[in-house]
């Protein structure tokens, strides 16, 4: 089977997509496809890879973003995959882009390799100022590439990058150039939709940049290599230690579906079978058709208890972002539970419920608990002085009805770890848990007392949403 060519319609400079770094067929390239997509975290199943294979055979080969969405409408399972999936695919089925005339490959520039970076500059600003999904911009990226992007990455060895394109062009310095020009062609568009128009073109011109560097990497390194280090994991599988700031604000999206859940396995349900109590006016009416007599009672349904929750976190330096998201997890778990109340610790706990109010910034929230809560004495972690802290001063938010969230990663700087105290606070409480960021694999290396932990509250790994999503499937 040969290589399906690219989209023409959709591309001017799209042709057969190139294979780099693999065999020339179609079907070596669909298996390394799907094991790239497995490797970057996305599900793809055997039967899904089949059926994948399958749509092959009834779409047109020769437009290449037919293919693509092909695949992804066989493969992809959740919006948060796509950008993942893009970025792999256009690594194993890129367009080619070889033997184009310069007027073609500069995007309607002529001569580009001779032609002064002002000159450069202001037909981007023209491309910019167009439709972002016009395929002169990506045909302009690409040239911009080739003339800007190689540089020496080690002694004798040169590579391609983006950071050098983007900094010759400068496309965040023309907005307020473009702006004007855009608001005096265009009478009556709103500045505001200007610029979304404005960010959308530049952030699409950033990401063809983005690719044609990785294209170019993949067809001197292999594809297989740049893949690996070419996506990011889905949100879901971010690790927490590891995320960004960006990734963060994302992950606010998937707390309140979590949190939801959580709080619906957590409820206390009566036992089947439990009698409610007398409803005294259905009782009444059902009698009317008896002459009067109550021979049938009515009961009102037993109504599920929504429980109380108490979490105990630590936000110290080595578990930070974690502590951020379990922070994000917080604010959610208030608008399900009845009563929430948050601790945080390092080598001692305060109670930091009150930073946390609704509708604050959850940002903010976390700053001012930093400078004002008093959860530090020396800075180093020390579970087991915490455990007896928070027995002294705050025992009384344990109760019957109260389920116990220990977020932290069980490190506790070879200090006593306070295993008595601990049982004792789990039993006052109707349920405790205890969530851990680390890889299993890490439990019990160095200062970690995972194992002795958990032999007192049941331990979960849980480095990243997947995970935590998990752990809420299992509880009963």
């Amino acid at each position: 089977m040969s290589p399906p060519p690219g989209d023409a319609s959709a591309e001017p400079d799209a042709g057969a997509p190139g294979e780099p770094g693999t065999g020339g067929s179609l079907v070596d390239r669909h298996v390394g496809f799907v094991r790239a997509l497995r490797q970057a975290g996305l599900p793809v199943s055997t039967a899904e890879g089949l059926d994948a294979a399958r749509a092959l055979a009834v779409v047109d080969l020769s437009r290449r973003e037919t293919l693509r969405e092909a695949y992804a409408a066989t493969l992809v399972k959740r919006p948060s995959h796509r950008p993942g999936f893009d970025t792999l695919f256009d690594l194993w089925f890129p367009p080619v882009v070889t033997g184009l005339v310069p007027s073609e490959t500069a995007g309607g520039t002529p001569d580009l390799d001779r032609a002064e970076v002002p000159e450069l500059r202001e037909r981007l600003a023209e491309l910019l100022m167009g439709d972002p999904g016009d395929p002169a911009l990506r045909a302009f990226a690409r040239a911009a590439v080739g003339r800007f992007g190689r540089l020496d990455a080690a002694a004798g060895r040169q590579s391609w990058f983006s950071f050098p394109v983007l900094r010759a062009l400068s496309p965040e310095t023309l907005v307020a150039r473009m702006l004007s020009a855009m608001l005096d062609e265009r009478g009556g568009l709103p500045e505001k939709v200007a610029r979304r128009q404005l960010a959308r073109s530049i952030e699409t011109f950033q990401e063809a940049v983005a690719a044609d560097v990785r294209r170019r990497i993949a067809e001197e390194s292999g594809v297989e290599k740049i893949a690996r280090s070419a996506v990011r994991p889905p949100i879901d599988q971010l690790d927490f230690l590891r995320v960004t700031k960006a990734e963060l604000e994302k992950l606010r999206r998937e707390v309140h579906p979590l949190a939801r859940r959580l709080a619906t396995r957590l409820t206390i349900r009566h036992r089947h079978g439990r009698r409610g109590r007398l409803d005294f006016r259905r009782t009444v009416r059902a009698s009317l058709s008896t002459g009067g007599v109550p021979l049938t009672t009515r009961l009102r349904p037993p109504r599920p208890h929504r429980p109380e929750l108490v979490i105990l976190c630590d936000a110290s330096d080595s578990v930070s972002t974690f502590s951020h998201f379990t922070l994000l997890l917080t604010f959610a778990l208030r608008e399900q539970f009845t009563k929430v109340r948050a601790f945080a610790f390092v080598d001692t706990v305060d109670e930091i419920t009150r930073f946390f109010r609704p509708g604050d910034d959850v940002l903010d929230a976390i700053d001012r608990m930093a400078r004002e809560a008093d959860i530090s004495r020396f800075g180093r972690t020390d579970y087991g002085h915490v455990f007896e802290r928070f027995a002294e001063r705050h025992a009384d938010a344990l109760g019957p009805r109260t389920s116990l969230l220990i977020l932290g990663d069980a490190r506790s700087n070879y200090q006593a770890p306070a295993l008595g105290t601990l049982k004792a606070l789990a039993a006052r409480a109707r349920r405790a848990h205890w969530l851990n960021p680390e890889p299993r694999a890490q439990w019990d290396t160095g200062d970690s007392l995972a194992t002795a932990y958990g032999t007192v509250v049941p331990m979960h790994e849980c480095r990243n949403v997947a995970q935590l999503a998990a752990f809420v499937e299992t509880l009963a």
